[in-house]
């Protein structure tokens, strides 16, 4: 089993900057990748940014270039900086754990992000 614990998030204006952060905790043996995830009111859950191991990442076209993950392997946390925050980025953040080969996903709790025009 593996806890994801995610932090961060709230209130900003346009232009703005937020900077998210999720602790994995239990068994993480298995390569995974980590990243975040967001919905927004009548949409469905999308992929905002992904980090593997290697620090391979990937990113949503809406967010390329204002958004940059991150992680850290030692500290099994994944980083989520924000920047150029627009209102259209208003969404809950769901951060993911995702195993490769067995295809299991694991998820956080969920941050609200409130972006003022």
């Amino acid at each position: 089993q593996v806890q994801l614990v995610e932090s961060g998030g709230g209130l900003a204006q346009a232009g703005g900057s937020l900077r998210l952060s999720c602790v994995a905790s239990g068994d993480l043996r298995m390569v995974n990748a980590m990243g975040y995830y967001r919905q927004a009111p009548g949409n469905q859950r999308e992929l905002v940014a992904s980090i593997t191991p290697s620090h391979t990442t990937t990113y949503a076209d809406s967010v390329r270039g204002r958004f940059t993950i991150s992680r850290d392997n030692a500290k099994n946390t994944v980083y989520l900086q924000m920047d150029s925050l627009k209102p259209e980025d208003t969404a809950i953040y769901y951060c993911n754990l995702h195993i490769f080969g067995v295809r299991i996903d694991y998820w956080g709790q969920g941050s609200q992000v409130t972006i003022a025009s």
